[in-house]
C-alpha cells in the first residue's frame, strides 16, 4: 500500500483562529438572547461543524431550530469572521503549514509511481470561510478537493466527510484509484481524528489544540508543530505494510 494523499483539517490545523469563532458565536447567542457558551459547550464544539455546534448550543438553550435558521446563523457569522479576519494584519497561520503544504504538492507517490501526492482539506467551516483564508493566504491553488461543513449532513466524528473528499479525488483524478486506507489525514481534535480512523485512514495529531500525550493515544503518528513531520518516513511505513488504523478513543 503507498501514500496517495494528504488531507487537511482546517481550524486549529492551517489557522489559528479558534478563540475568534469562539468569541463569534457567544455575540451571535447573545444577539438571539441566549446565554454564551459555557465552558464545557466550548470543548463539546472544538472539532465539530458550525452547523453542529449551534445547533447543540441552541438546543441546550432549549430552542429547536430549523435548518434554514441555522443557515442564517452560519451567514451571519461568516459575515462576521470576514470584517474579524480584516482587522488582522497578517493572518495567524501556524508555523511550517506552508512548507508542509508545497512538500506534499513536491513529492510523489512511492512504489515506481510518478503521480504527486494528492491534496485535499476536509473541514466542518462552511466554504465562504475557508476561501476567504485560502485565497488572502495564497494557499487556494493549492486545494482543488474541499470538503466544507456545507457539503455535508453530519459532523465530526463521523467520517462522512473524510468520505466525500476520497470520492471527489477519485472524480478529480481518476487515474488514482484511490482507496481511503491510502489517505493520510491532519487533525488537531479528538472529533477529527476518529472521524478519519473511522473512514479508515491514518491520522498525523499535530498538537495546536490538545496536549501531545493526548493525542498520541490515537493517532498513529503525533508532533507539537507541523514543521517536524517527516513526510518521507510515513511514505515508509505506508509502503512497508498494510497498515489497518484501529479506531482509539482519545
Amino acid at each position: 500500500m503507498s501514500l496517495k494523499a494528504v488531507l487537511f483539517d482546517f481550524n486549529g490545523v492551517i489557522i489559528n483562529d479558534e478563540p475568534i469563532h469562539l468569541q463569534l458565536i457567544d455575540e451571535i447567542l447573545i444577539e438571539e438572547n441566549l446565554q454564551p457558551q459555557r465552558v464545557d459547550e466550548r470543548q463539546a464544539c472544538l472539532g465539530r461543524s458550525d452547523r453542529a455546534c449551534f445547533q447543540q448550543l441552541l438546543a441546550n438553550r432549549g430552542r429547536v431550530a430549523s435548518e434554514n435558521y441555522l443557515t442564517h446563523l452560519l451567514n451571519r457569522k461568516a459575515q462576521a469572521y470576514a470584517l474579524e479576519l480584516e482587522k488582522i494584519e497578517k493572518l495567524p497561520l501556524y508555523p511550517g503549514v506552508e512548507d508542509l503544504i508545497f512538500k506534499v504538492r513536491s513529492v510523489s507517490i512511492s512504489n515506481g509511481e510518478s503521480r504527486n501526492l494528492k491534496l485535499g482539506l476536509v473541514s466542518g467551516a462552511i466554504h465562504k470561510e475557508i476561501q476567504l483564508v485560502l485565497t488572502r493566504a495564497k494557499l487556494a491553488e493549492h486545494f482543488k478537493i474541499i470538503v466544507a461543513g456545507d457539503d455535508i449532513t453530519t459532523s465530526k466524528p463521523e467520517p462522512d466527510g473524510y468520505l466525500l473528499a476520497v470520492e471527489r479525488l477519485n472524480q478529480e483524478y481518476p487515474e488514482l484509484n484511490l482507496q481511503p486506507q491510502e489517505c493520510l489525514a491532519i487533525e488537531d481534535t479528538p472529533a477529527g481524528v476518529q472521524a478519519a480512523k473511522r473512514a479508515q485512514m491514518q491520522v498525523v495529531g499535530v498538537a495546536n489544540t490538545y496536549p501531545f500525550h493526548m493525542l498520541q493515544r490515537c493517532c498513529n503518528w503525533t508532533v507539537d508543530y507541523l514543521s517536524e513531520l517527516e513526510l518521507e518516513r510515513v511514505q515508509e511505513v505506508f509502503s512497508r505494510q498494510d497498515l489497518q488504523p484501529t479506531v482509539t478513543e482519545c
